[in-house]
């Protein structure tokens, strides 16, 4: 397909001269799939396939800056502490001021009364919360963090235009308790309605967005797991032993309740928790010796 050929032609051109290390290939990898899908979103839209691989391409911004960044071979330190990656000034202070402003409608809000001014203010209150809302959303998956690279721009303004509607919709059915009608209650509800379609839709649609120590971290994890994980056996056998527990446990609280009282049957639901706990811990953390056989 012409389409992946121009990928991978544009991709080579990004990498020319970077040193291909394990982490750098992976990235490349990595971007090649979401490029992949990107570039047919962006094909649906009308874009010849030449076009929608630039356009994409051009979406991921500076990658010679993300391969620098990416985890040095042999560093010193934890993964998150040699790839950290700080909030942007400029976005702490949009945020700040965005929250700020926020917070002051709000206030005045509550000293409005249940006059048709005080419904109309309240519905312009909403209006500004779901704009202030949609923007911090946007604005924040366009930054890079630690884990993460930025969402392309049309991706985050989908997000925060879900983020708009769905916090409009619950403005506006907030407004029936100033005026009690139900149109306030069906507009809001549908607008909260599509907010959640559109995020569903947002939401299975994402590609990975994880940094590749991220992933790499991720796999190691699922490789190693703890023995629950390893051994579905001793998973099933500490369930049934947890049962047997509070069992016997549950049938000693009754009786000592009906024989000695309340003040001393407690301490039977003290040591089914006790006698749980340790099972957890003897089959859990288990001695790898013991393991190994």
């Amino acid at each position: 397909m012409t389409t992946g050929l121009e990928i991978h032609r544009l991709l080579d051109e990004v990498f020319a001269g970077i040193e291909m290390t394990a982490e750098a290939q992976d990235l490349k990898e990595e971007m090649r799939g979401n490029l992949g899908v990107r570039v047919s979103e962006l094909e649906r839209q009308g874009m010849s396939g030449d076009q929608a691989a630039r356009t994409a391409i051009a979406e991921l911004g500076d990658i010679r800056s993300i391969v620098d960044d990416m985890e040095p071979a042999g560093g010193a330190g934890a993964p998150w502490e040699r790839n950290r990656v700080r909030p942007k000034p400029g976005f702490v202070m949009r945020t700040v001021v965005l929250a700020v402003v926020a917070v002051a409608l709000v206030a005045t809000d509550m000293y409005a009364r249940r006059t048709v001014a005080a419904v109309a203010w309240m519905g312009v209150v909403a209006g500004v919360l779901a704009l202030v809302a949609g923007v911090i959303v946007a604005d924040a998956l366009r930054q890079e963090t630690t884990t993460n690279y930025p969402v392309p721009r049309p991706r985050a303004l989908g997000y925060g235009a879900a983020t708009a509607v769905g916090v409009a919709g619950l403005g506006i059915g907030a407004l029936y308790l100033r005026d009690p009608r139900m149109s306030f209650v069906v507009a809001g509800g549908l607008a909260v309605l599509l907010s959640t379609v559109w995020f569903t839709y947002l939401g299975v649609t994402q590609t990975n967005r994880h940094k590749p120590w991220v992933v790499r971290l991720a796999a190691e994890h699922m490789r190693a797991g703890d023995r629950f994980q390893r051994d579905p056996a001793a998973a099933a056998r500490f369930g049934i032993y947890t049962v047997v527990i509070w069992i016997v446990a549950l049938t000693a609280f009754g009786v000592l309740s009906f024989t000695v009282g309340w003040a001393w049957s407690w301490l039977a639901l003290v040591g089914g928790l006790a006698a749980m706990m340790v099972t957890l811990a003897r089959m859990l953390f288990i001695p790898s010796t013991v393991d190994s056989h």
